[in-house]
C-alpha cells in the first residue's frame, strides 16, 4: 500500500511540476513582450504619431521610443495596439514568415475599399499564384522591350509640353506619365476618354485609403466606394471584350497586358478552374495604385533631391549625355539594358527610394505566438515593420538624412538587403520593382538631357502619404546643342 501512495505522490509532483513549468514559461514570455507605452485609451499615441508626419523628421516618433525601449517596442496608433519593429533582422522574419505566422493587417478603410479578395489580403496558394503570374509578366523580355518604348513615348510627349517661361508642377506632370503607362500595362488602354475616365475616378477612389471608416452618404469612404463602383464597371467591360477576343483567337494571340495574363490562367496542375472575373477586375483596380501614388512621388522627389544637390545633378547629366550621344551616332533604339546600365543614375534612384520612404512600413498580424530574437509577439497582435526607421538609422547609413548617391558606390552589391527594402520583401515583394526602376531611369534620362531647371522652395509632407507640399514648382530652360 505504501508503494501505491508513493506512486501517486510522484505522479502529483510530476503533474504539479508540468503545470508550474507551463505557467513559468508564460510568465517568462510575458516578460519578453516588447516594452512600450499604449498611451491614452483608444487614441493611444496616435496624435504624436501623426504630428511627426508633418515635420522634417517623421521617423522621430520611432526614434524616441527606440531610445526608451529598444528597437522593438509596443505602442497604440490609429486605434490599434501594435508592436513596432525598427530592427532589420526582425523585419526580415516578419516579411518572410507569411501565412503560417503573419498575415496582412490593414486599417479598416483599406479593407473596406479593396475587399476580401484583394491581393493585399489574400493568402496561401491563391496569393502565390497571382503574384507569380503578374511578376512573371512584368519581368518578361517581351514586355520589357515593348514597355521601354511606351514609357519613352509618354515621357517625350509630356516633356514636349513644358515651356521655358511656364511654371511646371512636377507632381502633376509626372502623374500624367505614370498612370497612362501603368493602365497600358494592365489593360492596354491608350489615351482617350476611357483613360481620362479611369484617371478621374481612380483619383477619387484613392482619397479614401486613409480615412475614418464611416460609409454614410457624403463621407470620404462613401465617395471612394462609389468611385470604385464606376471603376469596376469600366474594367469589367474591358475584361468582357478581352474574353471575346481570346475566344476568337483560341487564346493563341500574344499576351499584351495583365488582364490577358489573368484571363488565360487555368489554375495549377492542369486544373480548369479560372480566376473569377470579379476577382480579376478588383485586383486590376488595386494595381493602378503605383500609377497614381507611389511612382509619381518617387519621380517628383528624385527631381527635388537632384535640384538640391548640384554635384549629383551634374554627374547624372554627364552620364546620360554620353548615352544620348552614343545612341545618336549609332541610330539605335534605346533598350531596357541601356537605361539599367547607367550606374550613377541607378545610385540616384536607390538613394531617392531610401530617403523618400514612400512606403513607410508594412502591417502584419500574428496568427500565433512567435519569438523573434528574444522578442515575444503574442497571437492576435498587429506588427508594424518600420522601413523608414531602418533606412534612416545611423548604424545602417552614415549621415542618413543627407542625399548621397555616392554612398552606393561604397556599398555596392555588398549592401545588406535587410537594410534596403523600399519594395517590401518575402513573398509579397513588389512584382513591379524592375518596371519602377526602368520608369525612373527613362524619365531622368530624358529630363536631364532636355532641360535645365530651377526648383522653387518646397517641403516634403509625410502624412497621410508622402507628398510635396506645393507639388514641386520648377521653371525650365531647354538645353541646346551648344550646351552639350
Amino acid at each position: 500500500m505504501e508503494w501505491l501512495i508513493g506512486f501517486w505522490v510522484l505522479i502529483g509532483i510530476l503533474v504539479g511540476w508540468y503545470y508550474w513549468s507551463k505557467e513559468k514559461n508564460k510568465i517568462e514570455k510575458k516578460r519578453l513582450v516588447p516594452r512600450g507605452n499604449l498611451g491614452w485609451p483608444f487614441m493611444g499615441e496616435t496624435l504624436e504619431f501623426i504630428a511627426s508626419g508633418y515635420t522634417s523628421r517623421p521617423v522621430s516618433f520611432m526614434e524616441k521610443r527606440k531610445s526608451l525601449y529598444g528597437k522593438v517596442f509596443k505602442t497604440n496608433i490609429l486605434g490599434t495596439p501594435i508592436i513596432v519593429s525598427t530592427d532589420p533582422d526582425v523585419n526580415k522574419v516578419i516579411l518572410q514568415n507569411h501565412g503560417n505566422t503573419f498575415i496582412p493587417a490593414y486599417p479598416k478603410s483599406i479593407r473596406e475599399l479593396f475587399g476580401k479578395n484583394s491581393i493585399l489580403q489574400i493568402n496561401g496558394n491563391l496569393h502565390r499564384r497571382v503574384h507569380a503570374l503578374i511578376g512573371g509578366f512584368l519581368r518578361s523580355p517581351q514586355l520589357k522591350a515593348r514597355i521601354t518604348k511606351d514609357i519613352e513615348h509618354a515621357v517625350q510627349i509630356s516633356l514636349a509640353t513644358w515651356k521655358d517661361t511656364q511654371e511646371i508642377y512636377v507632381e502633376d506632370e509626372v502623374k500624367k506619365i505614370t498612370f497612362a503607362v501603368l493602365v497600358k500595362v494592365l489593360m492596354s488602354v491608350g489615351p482617350g476618354e476611357d483613360l481620362d475616365f479611369l484617371k478621374r475616378e481612380f483619383g477619387e477612389f484613392i482619397k479614401g485609403l486613409i480615412c475614418l471608416p464611416i460609409k454614410l452618404p457624403g463621407t470620404r469612404l462613401y465617395k471612394s466606394l462609389k468611385a470604385k463602383e464606376n471603376l469596376l464597371k469600366m474594367v469589367k467591360r474591358i475584361v468582357e471584350e478581352k474574353k471575346i477576343a481570346l475566344k476568337l483567337t483560341d487564346e493563341k494571340g500574344p499576351i499584351m497586358d495583365a488582364v490577358d495574363v489573368l484571363l488565360r490562367e487555368n489554375g495549377e496542375s492542369g486544373e480548369t478552374q479560372r480566376l473569377p472575373d470579379d476577382f480579376i477586375c478588383g485586383n486590376i483596380v488595386e494595381m493602378m495604385i503605383p500609377g497614381e501614388e507611389t511612382m509619381p512621388t518617387a519621380l517628383t522627389l528624385a527631381v527635388k533631391f537632384l535640384s538640391d544637390c548640384p554635384a549629383a545633378l551634374q554627374q547624372i547629366l554627364v552620364e546620360n549625355m554620353e548615352l544620348k550621344k552614343r545612341k545618336t551616332y549609332s541610330c539605335d533604339d534605346y533598350a531596357w539594358t541601356d537605361y539599367m546600365s547607367l550606374q550613377f543614375t541607378q545610385n540616384v534612384i536607390s538613394e531617392t527610394l531610401r530617403l523618400a520612404n514612400i512606403i513607410n512600413g508594412i502591417w502584419r498580424k500574428a496568427v500565433k505566438d512567435v519569438d523573434i530574437k528574444g522578442y515575444f509577439i503574442p497571437q492576435g497582435w498587429c506588427v508594424l515593420a518600420s522601413l523608414t526607421s531602418v533606412h534612416m538609422d545611423e548604424s545602417n547609413y552614415e549621415n542618413p538624412y543627407q542625399f548621397d548617391p555616392w554612398r552606393w558606390e561604397k556599398i555596392g552589391a555588398a549592401v545588406n538587403n535587410n537594410c534596403f527594402i523600399p519594395f517590401g520583401g518575402g513573398q509579397r515583394l513588389c512584382p513591379g520593382l524592375e518596371l519602377s526602376r526602368l520608369e525612373l531611369s527613362i524619365f531622368l534620362h530624358h529630363l536631364v538631357t532636355t532641360y535645365r531647371w530651377v526648383a522653387q522652395q518646397d517641403a516634403v509632407v509625410y502624412f497621410p502619404t508622402v507628398k510635396m507640399k506645393r507639388k514641386l514648382p520648377i521653371r525650365v530652360q531647354a538645353i541646346t546643342s551648344s550646351d552639350d
